[in-house]
């Protein structure tokens, strides 16, 4: 019975805690950053013809500076790390493929990708796209991002501070970039999935 009871209670405090977020107002303008605990950036491509292969980067710093009244008016910039690619190819215990393919210039180059917006367009109520510019293996060529905003809350009922939600998909041609190793066995077409919770630029984590 106290445990019918404690998970009772359990369930309305849960309940509550929700309800405040889903009535909290909407995060203000201002400079945000990634959430590295709540982001992640998946990437495939077509491997073979048989499956597609699938990898990611853990260590994605994005910056906005969000302007809500005028999503158009925002910035965005990203910088990943190429030595944060993981694989999960077998057999590291033989080779790390991870730190070859990060580090190699037939790869990606060990210089950091990085990604600015030029122009961001609003196409829905919740929808947009972000045309950008895309750096890595010292070329630079045009890339768009399609944006969902997920929504925003001005305080986060756990960290306490405000928070905005996206997901983001795109697709580039790896050949463009002169990064066409294996064609056309390993697909040109890179597709590329992100899922990202920001927070204000100051804040510490912990």
């Amino acid at each position: 019975m106290l445990r019918i009871a404690a998970f009772a209670l359990g369930l309305a405090l849960l309940d509550t805690t929700f309800a405040v977020a889903a009535s909290n107002d909407p995060a203000p303008a201002g400079a945000y950053k990634t959430d590295p605990s709540h982001s992640s950036f998946t990437w495939s491509f077509n491997h073979s013809g048989l499956s597609q292969y699938t990898a990611r980067f853990t260590r994605v710093d994005a910056r906005l500076d969000w302007r809500p009244e005028r999503p158009e008016a925002s910035t965005l910039s990203v910088v990943i790390d190429p030595f944060s690619v993981r694989t999960d190819y077998p057999w590291p215990e033989r080779v790390d493929f991870d730190a070859k393919i990060g580090g190699d210039a037939a790869f990606l180059d060990a210089r950091s990708i990085t990604f600015i917006s030029k122009t961001i367009r609003v196409t829905g109520e919740k929808t947009g796209t972000v045309e950008g510019l895309l750096s890595f293996r010292g070329q630079t060529h045009p890339a768009t991002l399609d944006i969902t905003f997920n929504g925003s809350m001005a305080k986060h009922p756990i960290m306490g501070v405000p928070k905005i939600g996206f997901s983001a998909a795109g697709s580039i041609r790896r050949s463009e970039w002169g990064l066409d190793f294996a064609l056309p066995e390993l697909g040109d077409a890179i597709t590329f999935a992100i899922e990202t919770q920001m927070v204000p630029a100051d804040y510490q984590f912990p």
